[in-house]
């Protein structure tokens, strides 16, 4: 796994990525973290989450997605379903799912450069090393890279 420390929305907006990956929930809320940002500077990835039925736990593997376009740089935004739900104590993230969203993600963007934050180890107190594992598995042999949030 690639590693780099930065801004991963305003190296996607550089046009660095192809695709970027960000872990929601399944209550379409994005009200926190690199959500809530991709909220406001992305409207078109929050809409396509409000697409999805919110509360379905249906959704956990699965992920909407949004083409963006500024000036002439194209990137896709994925919400990533890797967590049902953020209330409460205890690991919110969801490794089966984090599991499916990698391996559907390799299948449908396969060629191109993703990259995507700490998936599930912030707000949703998930085990980094043991989601950094399943990432390196399901995106072997691709272009893909982990951005932490920093200058």
């Amino acid at each position: 796994m690639k590693e780099i420390t930065g801004d991963l929305l305003a190296l996607a907006l550089q046009g660095q990525f192809d695709v970027i990956v960000h872990g929601c929930n399944c209550f379409c809320t994005m009200g926190a973290g690199i959500a809530k940002t991709i909220k406001k500077q992305f409207p078109e990835a929050y809409a396509a989450d409000q697409e999805t039925l919110p509360a379905d736990h249906a959704k956990l593997g699965s992920y909407s997605y949004a083409s963006i376009v500024r000036g002439d740089t194209r990137f896709v935004i994925v919400n990533a379903y890797t967590q049902y739900d953020w209330r409460g104590k205890g690991v919110k993230a969801e490794y089966a799912a984090i599991r499916t969203v990698f391996a559907r993600l390799r299948q449908e963007f396969s060629g191109l450069r993703i990259a995507y934050p700490l998936i599930g180890a912030g707000l949703a107190r998930g085990d980094w090393n043991q989601i950094a594992a399943i990432i390196e598995e399901e995106l072997a042999g691709t272009d893909h890279m982990l951005v932490r949030f920093g200058a």
